[in-house]
C-alpha cells in the first residue's frame, strides 16, 4: 500500500483512476488542477504523484519542477496526450520517474505505478520496516503491532496513524495533519471517523501501561512513552 497523489482535471477519468488504484490497495487522492496538486503535496505525505501535463493554473511540467524543489526525492509520472518524442524528452528532463501517454491501460499504469514503488518504497522498508515505541512494535510491511503475547493486525489508516503518530514522539500532532496525511482531507465527516479509530488505537496501546495517547486540547495529539514508579 501506498499513498498516491493523482492530479488530472478531466474529473470522470480522475475519479475512475482513484476508485481503480484504491481497489488495488493503494491510498490515493485526487487533485483537479496543478495549483491544488502542490498545495495537497505539501500538506500530506506521497510516495508517488501521477501528474496530467496539460492542467489549469499549472501544469503537469511546472508542478514537478515546483515539487522537486520542495522534495528532491519525490517520485512521479507524467499522464498526457502529449506523445511526440520532444515531449516525452522534456518530460524526462524534468526528472520523472515515466512518461505514459493517453489513451492507456489501467493495468499498464499500475504496473509502471508499482515498478517505481519498489525502487523507491522497498528500499526504504527494508532499511526501516519497523518502529518500536515502549514495548510495542510496529511492523509496516506485516500491517501489526506486536506485543509481549502477541501482535494485532491493523488497518491501514491504523497502520499510517500510529506510523505518524510514533515517528513524532513526545510532540504534539496536529488534528489536521492527521487527517490530511491520513485520509486527504479535514473535514467533518473524516473528523469523525478518525475518532473512531484513534479510540481503536487507545485499545491497542493499552498492552503496555507505559504507553499514553494524549489528547491536547485544542491542538491535536502526542503519543508518550512514560516512566513507571
Amino acid at each position: 500500500m501506498a499513498r498516491l497523489l493523482l492530479a488530472e482535471d478531466d474529473q470522470n477519468m480522475g475519479r475512475l483512476l482513484v476508485e481503480n488504484l484504491r481497489l488495488s490497495g493503494h491510498d490515493a487522492v485526487l487533485a483537479a488542477d496543478g495549483a491544488e496538486a502542490k498545495r495537497l503535496y505539501v500538506q500530506g505525505a506521497f510516495d508517488l504523484c501521477v501528474l496530467d501535463v496539460m492542467m489549469p493554473i499549472k501544469d503537469g511540467f511546472q508542478v514537478a519542477q515546483e515539487l522537486r524543489e520542495i522534495d528532491p526525492r519525490a517520485a512521479f509520472i507524467f499522464l498526457t496526450a502529449r506523445g511526440t518524442l520532444m515531449d516525452k524528452k522534456e518530460g524526462f528532463e524534468r526528472g520523472c520517474d515515466d512518461y505514459i501517454t493517453k489513451p492507456f491501460e489501467f493495468e499498464e499504469l499500475l504496473l509502471r505505478i508499482r515498478a517505481i514503488l519498489e525502487r523507491t518504497i522497498g528500499p526504504r522498508l527494508e532499511r526501516e520496516p519497523q518502529i518500536r515505541f515502549g514495548d510495542l512494535v510496529l511492523d509496516l510491511r506485516e500491517r501489526t503491532l506486536i506485543f509481549r503475547e502477541g501482535s494485532i493486525q491493523l488497518t491501514e489508516k491504523e497502520v499510517r496513524l500510529l506510523q505518524i503518530l510514533a515517528s513524532n514522539m513526545s510532540s504534539t500532532v496536529t488534528r489536521a495533519e492527521l487527517l490530511i496525511k491520513v485520509w486527504g482531507k479535514d473535514d467533518p465527516y473524516h473528523s469523525k471517523s478518525m475518532d473512531v479509530y484513534l479510540t481503536r488505537i487507545r485499545k491497542y496501546l493499552r498492552k503496555d501501561a507505559r504507553i499514553d495517547l494524549h489528547n491536547v486540547h485544542g491542538r491535536g495529539y502526542r503519543l508518550e512513552v512514560k516512566d513507571l514508579e
